[in-house]
């Protein structure tokens, strides 16, 4: 379905053209939804960041969603994660807390996140399975009093896109298969994402900012 995260973010660079001069805020899931943001809002000529947005992964099957916790501290958890133990699911919420403060600190050491009030906000992915992350994401920000909340994927199977349509004011997605294992088998290159590609990413916006009279 598309040759890489580009190919991806140019096309819905595309259908999110009626944005472009708006000045959205791009906020990217990382750390496949960061080079795809970038794109997005280069061409949107908006202001890139993240949102830091973990899944809680299914014991024996970390990929799989049935859950997420989000920067605010939120816990957002799938009809899955009341089959967990108690103890193991509090273990793996503390990591997760663990790592979106960490990932903070990295990914933005010289200013604070954005602030998304009275924005509008389009919360980019590559694609998602469940919805578990993408609909944290949309729940917390929705919380922040956005002017317009939208979510922009690659890909996503018909169930997910429909509980996304309840979340978001629009959901913009490529691809909507109704056979679906995995975002990766939709990309031809589905490349790990590093977190220093996702600093530089950022830094981008950053240096645009501070070179700003």
């Amino acid at each position: 379905m598309f040759q890489h995260r580009r190919d991806a973010a140019e096309r819905l660079a595309t259908r999110l053209s009626h944005l472009r001069g708006l000045h959205p805020l791009v906020l990217a899931i990382p750390r496949g939804g960061v080079p795809m943001g970038r794109v997005i809002a280069d061409a949107l000529q908006g202001e890139l960041d993240v949102v830091l947005v973990r899944k809680i992964g299914a014991p024996g099957n970390p990929e799989y969603a049935i859950g997420a916790v989000s920067e605010d501290g939120s816990v957002h958890l799938e009809e899955e994660a009341r089959h967990c133990r108690e103890e193991w699911l509090a273990d793996a919420i503390a990591r997760q807390r663990e790592l979106i403060e960490e990932r903070r600190r990295r990914y933005t050491p010289v200013r604070s996140p954005i602030d998304p009030t009275g924005r509008i906000l389009v919360v980019v992915d590559d694609g998602s399975a469940t919805g578990a992350t993408m609909a944290a994401a949309l729940a917390t920000l929705r919380q922040r009093h956005p002017a317009r909340l939208i979510a922009a994927l690659g890909v996503a199977p018909p169930d997910t896109v429909a509980r996304l349509e309840t979340l978001a004011d629009e959901v913009v997605c490529i691809g909507v298969p109704g056979h679906f294992a995995a975002v990766g088998q939709f990309f031809t290159d589905f490349d790990q994402v590093s977190d220093d590609e996702v600093v530089a990413l950022l830094a981008a916006d950053d240096d645009a900012t501070s070179a700003t009279p």
